[in-house]
């Protein structure tokens, strides 16, 4: 098979979606690779770096996108790559399709077999793709609170830990999957004041069997919602449906009780967001927006400002499922692997995922996959 990795152009993203490392694997087993030149360069790896393990260099993205047969990226296509579709071609990435309807009807029109990291689920329902990611952003949405908290960033002019005699800030933490456990991490090694708002009461023992009681759980309903909210210094929206929009928790109301230069980071933003006044996704070019004196942070891809860290966590992870879907072939792999599976969104310009089918309001069709080949039913 021929896998092409092109250069991603969201704003600001320097990840990479292979690693030389990758290139050298992918070699052994008997694939082409197919790199654009300075994809890498952001997270460290250079041209010659690739060269050296066997891949092709191509001057443009034009060319890699034409001549793969798998497109590897970490980012969800823009619309300047929409044209570059092409029918049977594996795309194979980050999608969030769920908060992204013209990009969900761009690949069905083509006819693109579509397979998103973030809906490869095991068994036991983690999501062993999104995973790696989510720790990464977790980690940052602390960091990223912290530092907006800042007096000359609009903040509140508190530092999170306090100092004594100082209380510390409170961090508010909607959601105790893996984005709130390791902002909660976080948030507790800066000195802070953490309050994790989850629904699930055999998750709560978890985390306050975890943290030795250091951090506060409180139950999701709209009454400790609101109550949390309204204190809180930092709001960090954590919460993931896979493959769904992100439910609204924060009301408008909520946000406007808040105090003057209070910060929220949403990291739920890339799957619609779950405060609503969260509208609309930011960039690190322009991370924040104010509302109701309010500092909103809603940048869709939070770890792209740590690209080294994050390509080679995020590849220790998707490398697996790019050999198998190179050495199998995509029916192949798909009907030996359930996990898999469950990462196909889109294929033969249909929907195959239930939760982004119901979130776009578009007829999902299943694919029974089988050696010989897929088809919705």
């Amino acid at each position: 098979m021929i896998v092409g990795v092109p250069k991603e152009i969201k704003d600001n993203e320097y990840r990479v979606a292979l690693t030389p490392a990758g290139t050298h694997l992918l070699k052994q087993h008997g694939h082409r690779v197919i790199v654009e030149s300075g994809a890498g360069a952001g997270s460290g790896f250079a041209d010659a770096d690739y060269a050296a393990e066997g891949a092709e260099l191509a001057a443009t993205a034009g060319e890699v996108w034409t001549r793969a047969d798998m497109i590897l990226k970490v980012k969800e296509p823009l619309p300047a790559e929409y044209p570059r579709f092409r029918e049977g071609q594996i795309v194979f990435t980050y999608l969030h399709l769920a908060a992204a309807g013209d990009l969900a009807g761009a690949l069905m029109q083509a006819g693109v077999t579509a397979i998103a990291y973030e809906t490869i689920q095991l068994s036991s329902g983690a999501l062993p793709l999104l995973t790696p990611m989510s720790e990464v952003a977790g980690r940052m949405s602390v960091q990223i609170g912290a530092q907006f908290l800042e007096a000359f960033h609009g903040g509140r002019g508190i530092l999170l830990g306090g100092v004594p005699g100082v209380p510390p800030g409170n961090v508010v933490i909607l959601g105790g999957g893996i984005v709130g456990t390791n902002a909660a991490k976080i948030a507790l090694g800066l000195g802070g004041s953490v309050v994790i708002v989850e629904k699930n009461p055999d998750r709560m023992r978890v985390l306050d069997d975890m943290f030795g009681g250091r951090v506060h759980t409180l139950m999701s309903n709209p009454y400790n919602i609101a109550s949390a909210v309204q204190k809180a210094d930092l709001l960090i929206g954590a919460v993931l449906i896979p493959g769904a929009r992100a439910p609204r928790l924060v009301s408008e109301e909520m946000v406007r009780s808040m105090k003057k230069g209070a910060v929220i980071v949403d990291v739920a933003v890339d799957q619609g967001g779950s405060i609503a006044t969260i509208d609309r996704a930011t960039s690190h070019s322009h991370p924040t927006y104010v509302k109701y004196g309010v500092v909103h942070y809603a940048v869709a891809n939070i770890p792209g400002a740590v690209p080294r860290t994050s390509t080679l966590a995020l590849t220790n992870a998707t490398l697996p499922y790019v050999l198998e879907l190179a050495d199998k072939g995509v029916a192949q792999a798909l009907s030996d692997n359930p996990a898999l599976l469950s990462g196909l969104n889109v294929y033969g310009g249909h929907c195959t995922h239930p939760a982004v089918a119901a979130s776009l309001g578009v007829a999902w069709k299943p694919a029974r996959m089988t050696g010989a080949g897929a088809v919705p039913v």
